[in-house]
């Protein structure tokens, strides 16, 4: 038999080949090296602030910059409270909006809605915080509050959650700005979730005399949720990070107690105020750099939760 000799083209597309997989690596070096070089920079910069206070620092309730005593509970506390209301509200929300879209509205409604949504995601974080501070805490200051304490503030339990004077800004407050921002992320992933089902297991399911609600439960979740919580975790992560719209509505009070309509702060929205006064190589500076630190910890460890959750359902 005799050998076909190798053609100058077939060198040009080996040499391309090569190319094209170097490139790609480079990419994911890059990638890679932005991640560690983030990290290594809010480690190295709040190193001060952890060898000058320890384990105090994360157990302490204090933010005062006059006598130089940092303590990052009340922020973290105050970010991870703001993050679980806001999920609490978001992730039905996104959930229902999702599913009315793909299986129960009719083509034509469902562009406009989803189009709509679309576009909702599209809203600078800034102008969430506005409306926020213009709509949302007016309305908490004099309808909802008062109410409540009206009503429940003698039970042991809703007391201490409803108490303190009825100002609007809180973690109530923040959690449904964030609610309202992070939905349309998840709903938008959701939406791509639920139409990648197989319709052959919905019209069998369906054809067993399934109800929608049966075919939602044991068909549509069982087959989309490694994709749901790939959404919920997305959201997520933007709620934990999000500092303009929070800043506005929050109230800035870096303390610690019961009440979810107390003003209160986040990381994020600390670092937002305090960063551009804090003088290089301040305590100041470094406590708000590991500040930056604990935050990109806590969006890993929660990203790694979501994984493992999903290992575990597969």
């Amino acid at each position: 038999m005799r050998m076909t000799p190798v053609t100058r083209s077939s060198h040009h597309r080996v040499g391309f080949d090569t190319v094209f997989h170097g490139l790609l690596w480079l990419c994911a070096m890059l990638v890679l090296a932005s991640l560690g070089g983030l990290i290594l920079l809010m480690a190295t910069g709040g190193w001060q602030a952890f060898t000058a206070f320890g384990l105090d620092f994360f157990t302490r309730t204090s933010w005062n910059p006059v006598k130089d005593i940092y303590g990052v509970l009340a922020p973290l506390l105050g970010t991870v409270v703001s993050t679980v209301i806001a999920m609490l509200i978001a992730v039905p929300l996104a959930f229902g909006t999702a599913f009315w879209l793909v299986y129960i509205a009719s083509s034509r409604f469902a562009s406009i809605v989803g189009t709509t949504i679309q576009l909702l995601a599209a809203v600078p974080s800034i102008i969430f915080g506005m409306w926020g501070f213009q709509t949302i805490v007016p309305f908490i200051a004099r309808d909802v509050q008062p109410f409540l304490n009206h009503h429940f503030r003698h039970t042991s339990i809703l007391g201490p959650i409803l108490s303190g004077p009825p100002v609007g800004t809180g973690l109530v407050t923040a959690g449904i700005i964030l609610a309202m921002m992070i939905a349309p992320f998840i709903t938008a992933v959701m939406v791509d979730v639920f139409g990648a089902v197989p319709p052959m297991l919905r019209e069998s399911a369906y054809g067993l005399g399934a109800t929608r609600w049966e075919m939602m439960r044991k068909i549509v979740v069982p087959w989309s949720r490694n994709g749901m919580i790939g959404a919920i975790v997305l959201g997520m992560g933007r709620a934990l990070g999000e500092t303009m719209a929070v800043t506005f509505i929050i109230g800035n009070v870096t303390s610690v107690g019961w009440s979810l309509f107390a003003p209160r702060s986040t990381v994020a929205s600390l670092i937002a105020l305090q960063f551009p006064e804090s003088p290089a190589g301040s305590l100041r500076l470094s406590s708000l750099m590991a500040l930056g630190f604990i935050l990109m910890v806590l969006s890993c460890v929660s990203l790694v939760l979501a994984r493992l959750l999903r290992g575990k359902r597969s």
